[in-house]
């Protein structure tokens, strides 16, 4: 039997919860967050690009280490930095100092988090980074601080005050740190410049990888898989030839080798529609000369716009004029470009 006290206290906050205004608590934390943002830009100066300068300059490694929540912006700067062509690692402060400090070398730079700039975890590895020669960069909130002062570049993320209600919890912060983080990783981009096909290698499990590093040849039919007859072919061996390769159309060659055209269903419901007795047709006098048709270097991903622009379903594969491979919309969607 349920408490008349406790129903009471449910029904008194249930009350209270709906006099909350939710989203106006969330466009004003949206809003700070904004501004710590905006602030940013006008605090970049020639110590960002010394910082860029520095990391391009990098023979080994960038080391990115921050603690609590710096220390989970660090690493997906870390992260950043790694899958945008400068390849890093993140190093947590504490375990530094017990042993993973031999995962730095000389050659090495690195890039310090902290809000304060007087992290402990951290101040005190200050003179251990000095001893290896690794260069630091930090990012901070105060110029002033101890890490700042002990850095050979300093960049100045400090925020107006924090978007939690108390100025206390990690939030602008937090946010004003991981934009500059990207802002420094996209700038190391375009200076390296790291193209899309660099990005998709290091993503070649993802969506993005298959659409950038998949080509036509990767996915093509061809040799005995290709479908073809020679030019003067009675339609009913083309449409033979359709039905044992299951493409959906068949490549019309001439004496050469050369594409004279394909013959398609589309092409075969038109013959059916427009002829009567089709029995004598060769495959010259109802193919549609030409076709659309894509190269074996092209990108999958472009022979998808093909298809989908000419409202197609397959795509003969030629190469100087020769018909080399077939593609078909399935194949494109059992890779995953599609």
């Amino acid at each position: 039997m349920t408490d008349p006290r406790t129903a009471t206290a449910t029904a008194e906050t249930l009350s209270e919860l709906a006099t909350l205004d939710f989203r106006a608590s969330a466009r004003r934390t949206l809003t700070l967050e904004q501004q710590a943002i905006g602030e940013l830009v006008t605090k970049l100066d020639a110590c960002f690009d010394a910082a860029c300068r520095l990391l391009l300059a990098c023979r080994g490694r960038l080391i990115v280490t921050g603690m609590g929540k710096s220390g989970h912006i660090a690493r997906k700067m870390a992260a950043t930095l790694a899958s945008t062509g400068s390849p890093a690692f993140y190093v947590h402060p504490g375990e530094a100092s017990h042993g993973d400090l031999g995962m730095i070398t000389g050659d090495d730079v690195v890039i310090a988090l902290s809000n304060s700039g007087e992290t402990q975890e951290i101040t005190g590895l200050l003179p251990l980074f000095k001893r290896l020669g690794a260069p630091l960069v930090s990012l901070t909130g105060r110029p002033g601080s101890t890490l700042a002062r002990y850095s050979d570049v300093h960049i100045d993320v400090g925020v107006s005050r924090e978007a939690c209600p108390h100025d206390l919890a990690p939030t602008s912060s937090t946010t004003a740190a991981l934009a500059m983080s990207d802002a420094l990783a996209l700038a190391l981009l375009e200076a390296r410049g790291f193209s899309a096909e660099d990005f998709a290698l290091s993503h070649p499990g993802g969506t993005l990888g298959k659409r950038l590093l998949l080509r036509v040849a990767d996915l093509m039919h061809d040799g005995s898989r290709l479908p073809s007859v020679a030019t003067g072919s009675p339609l009913r061996e083309a449409l033979l030839e359709m039905t044992l390769k299951g493409m959906g159309f068949t490549c019309v060659v001439d004496e050469r080798g050369m594409l004279a055209g394909v013959y398609t269903d589309g092409d075969l419901r038109r013959t059916l529609d427009q002829r009567g007795d089709f029995t004598l047709l060769r495959v010259d006098d109802v193919m549609t000369r030409g076709g659309k048709t894509a190269a074996p270097d092209m990108l999958a991903a472009e022979a998808v716009r093909i298809m989908e622009d000419n409202r197609i379903t397959a795509l003969a594969v030629v190469e100087n004029g020769i018909p080399v491979g077939a593609l078909h919309m399935h194949d494109l969607l059992r890779s995953g470009v599609i």
